[in-house]
């Protein structure tokens, strides 16, 4: 057999939608990695996934009919066991030999075709015997079965259901096939030629199914490998490629909400569009095999209800697509994807208008109820909720967040009355919980927080307020807004440092993958309010204040691994700004720094530091510099400039004497780039006193002095960061 493409397809019954993107790659790249591992096809191999509702299949370039041979070397045993004295073969050997189909009825021949080399133990002398063969490359149908075997052993498959196949005995009978969804046919063409591999009960041909309702035919052949998508859209009326049915349905999309945004009464509207949802679009995709988006509306008094209800139901429930308006206001049209292309859809159109409309009713019966009671009536009613077994109920939690919020509220002296800070904050962790107890949020747990705040308004609270319960749980999620105002970032602190505390209180620490309270995220989320936000407070302190809002006798977790989980997250966080590991530790290592809320500038002066040509000589120097002060004990750092008795020591004096104060105005200025680069002046005197100068000298008062002066010196060069930590 030549080499021709290779097409590989097995037809289903419906596959779970949100796992099918996965299910597509890796069908087709675990096929296309076995048959290059074997030979059959080349590492430069181009492949194509295909994954429908009802199909996975993989198009593989270049593939062979057979594999080369390939030439084998194997070790076979130390010489000393496989031959004798003599050097003739020993019985071991010509078993091992025979084992591996070689000729032994010459025994001597066999010897004579064997390598003596060394065995790589390293010892001198030791040599073992090689055999040296050739194997026969993999026919297309064998690679092909073991690379389909391995494909589907490692699908990954969210769930495996179990069926029964009827076997082909003369008795009748049942067997057993454990896969994601019954399979009904298997399609193997390489070139035009069917490849006779099995799988699941089924064996290749060249035919499959198309669409369920509008396929031409009722079953589509396949006559070549390279015309597998064509044939499957002309005849079966399948999009094949996810990528390509994806794209269809944004295209169709915005197509259909230009149209929608047309005119009324003359009067054009403002531009619509679809709402962005990555992944609601792979998910839609995953349930159809020829997209058709078709424009419904729902009544306009619908949207009295606010917007984020009446999308989620109509995204999580129903699919659709909602249209916003240019300010990203809801409309009353929506958008439905189709996997039918009637004549005429106003069937469908009005089906899915009549479907939406009880989920929306439903909606603003929540609604209207929930706003029947203020979130202050609600409060009681978390005592009666449990939040953990080891931790109290949602009552106790929200007691610890109030207490947490207040003391926060008061140290941060931002702008206007910091004790109204404070009461706002007790407020707002006070009834942030409370819209757990409502309809809308027991039928949409997605909204926690968004009802709370439209219920804070409501109820005729202050904006900060209702915005800072609706912004508690912000960030939500990697690149997710920060709360909008100095209310919502204390709360939201509150809210946070409250879990982490607790859970690591009680021994609930993340380990490996598993982080079951989003942990990781939370203190993601304390990282970036305290830095984005500029926020002037020690994680020491906020860690202290959390501690004591619980009874004692609570909590028994080490805080130092809470530390450390908190600054392993910080370097992640720091690194993903694009800054290398050294600058990041030179950074969190500064001498006395107590805050996070500076390690954007300190970074940024770290990097220019480091790319100066002073910067490896100067973190060598304050390395060594450490070392010596770590051995010297306690050192006081002042310098008497009458011991000073070497020419290097005066000359390094003075240059700390002009430039030392010039970076620490730089530093206290906020400039820590231009601090850092004073320093890099200091360079020449600094390498001039290690060359000419002995700081242990033996009389006290001349090595006290000289270490005074290295402490000195030591304490400016890390001010802004630990420069020895940078390459030296």
């Amino acid at each position: 057999m030549s080499v021709q493409n290779l097409l590989v397809e097995l037809f289903v019954e419906e596959l779970p939608p949100k796992a099918l993107y996965k299910l597509g790659a890796a069908f087709s790249g675990v096929l296309a990695e076995q048959l290059q591992a074997q030979g059959l096809a080349a590492a430069d191999a181009v492949v194509t996934a295909f994954a429908s509702p009802r199909r996975l299949a993989a198009h593989v370039t270049a593939v062979a009919g057979q594999a080369a041979d390939k030439a084998v070397q194997q070790k076979l045993m130390p010489v000393s066991v496989g031959l004798d004295a003599n050097g003739n073969a020993t019985p071991a050997l010509l078993k091992k030999l025979q084992a591996l189909g070689a000729d032994v009825s010459d025994p001597a021949a066999s010897v004579a075709a064997l390598k003596r080399q060394p065995d790589g133990s390293g010892k001198v002398g030791a040599e073992a015997l090689f055999y040296d063969s050739v194997v026969r490359g993999a026919t297309l149908t064998a690679g092909l079965q073991k690379a389909l075997d391995e494909a589907l052993a490692k699908l990954p498959i969210p769930k495996v259901m179990q069926y029964q196949l009827e076997t082909d005995c003369e008795l009748p009978g049942w067997s057993s096939v454990n896969f994601v969804r019954p399979a009904h046919s298997l399609i193997a063409l390489h070139g035009s030629a069917v490849v006779p591999v099995k799988t699941l009960g089924l064996t290749a041909g060249n035919s499959t199914k198309g669409h369920r309702f509008e396929a031409k035919l009722s079953t589509v052949v396949v006559p070549h490998a390279d015309l597998y998508d064509e044939v499957l859209k002309r005849d079966g009326s399948v999009i094949a490629s996810f990528a390509e049915r994806r794209a269809e349905i944004e295209r169709q999309l915005h197509a259909a909400a230009a149209r929608a945004g047309g005119s009324e009464d003359g009067k054009p509207h403002a531009a619509l569009q679809p709402i962005e949802d990555e992944a609601l679009l792979d998910e839609v995709t995953a349930l159809l095999e020829r997209p058709n988006v078709l424009t419904c509306e729902f009544e306009k008094q619908f949207l009295d209800v606010p917007q984020e209800c009446l999308i989620l139901t109509m995204k999580a429930n129903q699919k659709y697509f909602p249209l916003l308006d240019a300010a990203g206001k809801l409309t009353h049209q929506f958008l439905v994807v189709s996997n039918i292309t009637p004549d005429d859809a106003s069937a469908v159109i009005g089906g899915n208008e009549r479907v939406v409309r009880p989920r929306l009713a439903d909606a603003k019966f929540f609604f209207d109820q929930d706003r029947k009671k203020t979130l202050e009536s609600r409060v009681e009613g978390l005592s009666k909720v449990v939040y953990h077994n080891k931790l109290g109920t949602q009552g106790e939690r929200m007691a610890r967040v109030c207490a947490i919020a207040k003391a926060i509220g008061q140290k941060i002296q931002g702008q206007g009355d910091a004790d109204n800070l404070a009461v706002q904050a007790e407020q707002a962790a006070r009834l942030a919980k409370t819209d757990l107890l409502t309809d809308m949020v027991g039928e949409f747990p997605e909204l926690q927080g968004i009802m709370g705040g439209y219920y804070a308004r409501h109820d005729g609270l202050s904006t900060e307020v209702a915005e800072a319960i609706e912004d508690h749980y912000k960030p939500r999620f990697a690149g997710d807004d920060l709360p909008r105002n100095q209310v919502g970032l204390v709360v939201a602190l509150a809210d946070k440092l409250e879990t982490l505390v607790g859970m690591f209180g009680i021994g609930n620490v993340p380990t490996g993958d598993k982080d079951p309270f989003a942990l990781r995220r939370h203190a993601l989320g304390v990282i970036r309010l305290l830095i984005e936000k500029d926020l002037p407070l020690q994680f020491y302190e906020l860690n202290e204040i959390t501690e004591n809002a619980f009874p004692e006798g609570m909590l028994e977790n080490d805080w130092l691994v809470l530390e450390e989980f908190f600054k392993d997250r910080l370097r992640s966080y720091l690194k993903d700004w694009g800054y290398s590991a050294p600058e990041v530790e030179a950074a969190l290592h500064a001498q006395g720094m107590t805050t996070w809320s500076d390690l954007k500038i300190r970074l940024q002066a770290v990097h220019a530091f480091a790319a100066l040509p002073e910067s490896p000589a100067l973190a060598a120097a304050n390395k060594r510099i450490g070392n010596i002060l770590k051995k010297a004990g306690e050192v006081d750092a002042h310098v008497n400039p009458a011991l000073l008795q070497q020419e290097a020591e005066k000359n390094l004096f003075a240059a700390m004497q002009k430039l030392l104060p010039e970076s620490q105005a730089q530093f206290q200025a906020g400039d820590y780039t231009a601090s850092l680069q004073t320093l890099a002046a200091m360079r020449s005197p600094v390498d001039a006193f290690f060359d000419e100068v002995m700081v242990n000298a033996e009389e006290i008062g001349l090595r006290m002095n000289r270490l005074g002066l290295l402490k000195s010196l030591h304490m400016a060069m890390n001010r802004v960061a630990d420069l020895s930590r940078l390459p030296s």
